[in-house]
């Protein structure tokens, strides 16, 4: 209970936030069929960078690699070119949701996941899922918030 008022604040202060400062939408490149999907990697509002779900395929293929390790490190690899490309770094993520089709994976992700930050992590929710898009085993998605703004 306490969990869903805290997370429904949150959404609201987010929208009282996104309707009071500019927006900077962050567009990376995309491979192939990717390059016409209907939403930006990113929004930048403020200093607060919310990302969009980042899933780990193959660019040349647009499937998911054989090892789970390689689609979570491309997974966590546009999220971390999402970051970049608004001006900050993975220190300045706050926030991680992975979904997950395989919660036996939770380890694999992890040890893959770790690579990314340097002390202190991000909060985070690891999450199963039926299905994800593209037959993939992990998305992921975050939040940024500039440091020292």
């Amino acid at each position: 209970m306490k969990l869903n008022i805290a997370v429904g604040m949150l959404l609201l202060a987010s929208c009282i936030t996104a309707g009071a400062a500019d927006r900077k939408y962050i567009v990376t490149p995309r491979a192939g069929d990717m390059k016409a999907l209907p939403f930006s990697e990113g929004v930048l509002v403020g200093n607060t960078l919310y990302i969009a779900g980042h899933i780990g395929l193959d660019a040349k293929t647009g499937a998911p690699p054989a090892s789970p390790e390689d689609e979570a490190r491309l997974a966590m690899d546009g999220i971390k070119q999402t970051v970049e490309s608004a001006g900050m770094t993975m220190d300045d993520v706050v926030s991680i949701q992975v979904f997950c089709t395989d919660l036996k994976l939770y380890e694999t992700f992890n040890a893959v996941y770790k690579t990314y930050f340097h002390g202190d992590y991000p909060a985070r929710a690891f999450v199963g899922a039926s299905n994800l898009l593209r037959g993939g085993r992990y998305e992921v998605l975050g939040i940024a918030v500039k440091r020292g703004q």
